[in-house]
C-alpha cells in the first residue's frame, strides 16, 4: 500500500421518512359511538327521551298502544333523514399538520437522498479532462485507493470521514480554480484516486464484496466531517506508525492543535512494518550532491552523516549530511525511506537504513485505525483519538 497521507498539499444513510398519521378517529370510544348511533338509528339524548316516554306511558296505562305506536312511527319518520345523512356525511377529523412533501432540489429531499449524493465536485484528471462527480462517488474511489478494502468496517468509515473532511478543506484552497476544477486525482496534490474498473480488477474475485464494504462505509458516515472551531480540519492520514504519531510542527514546521502526537496501537501485524534500504557510498554521494551541492563529502564515508536527533515519537528530528542540517522528513525523501523513523549504520556494503512504519506520521494512522477497530472502537472513537479536540458534525449544504 502506498503512503496514504501526502504532505500539505496532501501528504495528506439512508434516512427514513416518518409520516405522521392522526389517529383520533380510530379510537375505541369513537368506534363504539358510531356503532351505537348506526345500530339504534338516532342520537343518545333523543333515544333516552323516547324510552322515558314509553316507560311513563306503560305505567300510567292512560295512553293506548295505538297512540304510543303512532308516536314512535312519527319520531322515526322525522329521524330517518338524519340517519341517512349520518351515513353519507362522515364526521370531519380535526385539522392536523400535513406531512411535508419535499420537492426535487429542496433541502429535505437532499437529506433523504444523502448529503454526499447531493454535492457535486469537479475533478481534474491526469489527462487534463475535468469531470463532474458526486461526493458519494468521489469518496468511494478515494477510499478504495487509500485503504485496504479488507480492513474493519469501522476503520473504513473513519477513512471515509477523513477523506470527506480533507476534500472540503482542500477545496477551500481553490488550487485548481484556473482549470475549472475543485480537486485533482493526484495523490501528490490531493488524495489517491482510482476508478471502479481499476479497483475491481485489482480485487479480483473479492471485488463485489469489497465494493459493497466501501459503499457502506461512505453511506453510513454520509455528510459527517471533522471540524475545529467550526471549520473542516486538515484531516491528513498515513499508512502505519511507530508507537506514536508525529506532531505536525515536527514534520512541516507549522503547529496545528488537532495534529499532535498520540499513541498508535499497530505493530508487527503490519506488512513491511520494518524495512531496510542500503546505499553504497557512491550512490549516497550522488544523491546528496544532486540535491545539496553545498554539502561536503570529503574524507571517509563513515564521517559523512552526523548522529541523528529524535523526536519523542521515535522519528528523526534532524541530522547532518556533509555538514548540511536536514530535517527527518528531508532525510527520508533524500534517501528514499518509507518513514522518518530510522537508524543508520555504515559497513562494508555501504550505508544501511533500518526503517519502521510507513508515511509522514501525522494525523490518523490507517493500520492504527484498523487495530483500534479490531479492539472494538467505533469510527467516532478512532477519529477523536487521532485528531485532538475536534468536533464531529454533519456538513452544511451549499
Amino acid at each position: 500500500m502506498e503512503d496514504a497521507g501526502r504532505a500539505p498539499g496532501f501528504y495528506g444513510g439512508w434516512e427514513g421518512h416518518r409520516l405522521g398519521v392522526w389517529s383520533g378517529a380510530c379510537t375505541p370510544q369513537w368506534r363504539r359511538d358510531r356503532l351505537r348511533e348506526r345500530h339504534i338509528g338516532y342520537p343518545e339524548h333523543e333515544k333516552g327521551a323516547l324510552a322515558l316516554y314509553i316507560r311513563t306511558s306503560n305505567r300510567q296505562m292512560g295512553v293506548g298502544r295505538g297512540l304510543a305506536v303512532g308516536v314512535v312511527l312519527g319520531l322515526l319518520t322525522l329521524l330517518l333523514p338524519l340517519m341517512v345523512l349520518e351515513e353519507e356525511q362522515p364526521e370531519l377529523l380535526p385539522a392536523q399538520p400535513t406531512p411535508a412533501v419535499t420537492q426535487p432540489g429542496e433541502g429535505e429531499q437532499a437529506a433523504a437522498e444523502g448529503w454526499d449524493r447531493g454535492q457535486t465536485l469537479r475533478l481534474l484528471q491526469s489527462d487534463g479532462e475535468v469531470v463532474e462527480l458526486t461526493m458519494e462517488e468521489y469518496l468511494w474511489r478515494v477510499v478504495a485507493a487509500e485503504m485496504p478494502a479488507s480492513f474493519e468496517p469501522q476503520a473504513l468509515q473513519a477513512q471515509a470521514v477523513c477523506a470527506r473532511t480533507y476534500s472540503l478543506w482542500k477545496m477551500t484552497a481553490e488550487k485548481h480554480r484556473e482549470a475549472g476544477a475543485d480537486l485533482c486525482d493526484s495523490s501528490a496534490c490531493c488524495q489517491a484516486y482510482t476508478t471502479r474498473k481499476a479497483a475491481m480488477e485489482r480485487w479480483g474475485s473479492d471485488g463485489e464484496g469489497y465494493a459493497q464494504r466501501i459503499a457502506q462505509a461512505v453511506a453510513e458516515t454520509d455528510g459527517q466531517i471533522l471540524t475545529y472551531q467550526g471549520k473542516p480540519i486538515q484531516a491528513v492520514f498515513f499508512s502505519s506508525s511507530t508507537q506514536a504519531t508525529e506532531d505536525a510542527a515536527a514534520v512541516w514546521g507549522g503547529s496545528l492543535p488537532y495534529l499532535v502526537s498520540v499513541d498508535s496501537p499497530e505493530g508487527e501485524e503490519v506488512p513491511n512494518y520494518h524495512s531496510t534500504v542500503t546505499l553504497t557510498a557512491e550512490e549516497l554521494a550522488a544523491r546528496v550532491k544532486q540535491t545539496y551541492p553545498e554539502a561536503s563529502l570529503d574524507g571517509a564515508p563513515e564521517g559523512w552523516l552526523g548522529e541523528p536527533s529524535y523526536t519523542p515519537s521515535g522519528r528523526v528530528a534532524e541530522m547532518t549530511v556533509g555538514g548540511v542540517t536536514l530535517s527527518g522528513g528531508a532525510a527520508r525523501t533524500l534517501f528514499g525511506l518509507r518513514s522518518a523513523c530510522f537508524q543508520v549504520s555504515y559497513g562494508e556494503g555501504g550505508f544501511t537504513f533500518s526503517v519502521t512504519g510507513y508515511g509522514h506520521g501525522v494525523g490518523m494512522s490507517q493500520y492504527g485505525a484498523n487495530a483500534m477497530a479490531k479492539a472494538g472502537s467505533t469510527w467516532q472513537e478512532i477519529v477523536s483519538h487521532y485528531y485532538t479536540g475536534v468536533t464531529i458534525q454533519r456538513a452544511e449544504a451549499d
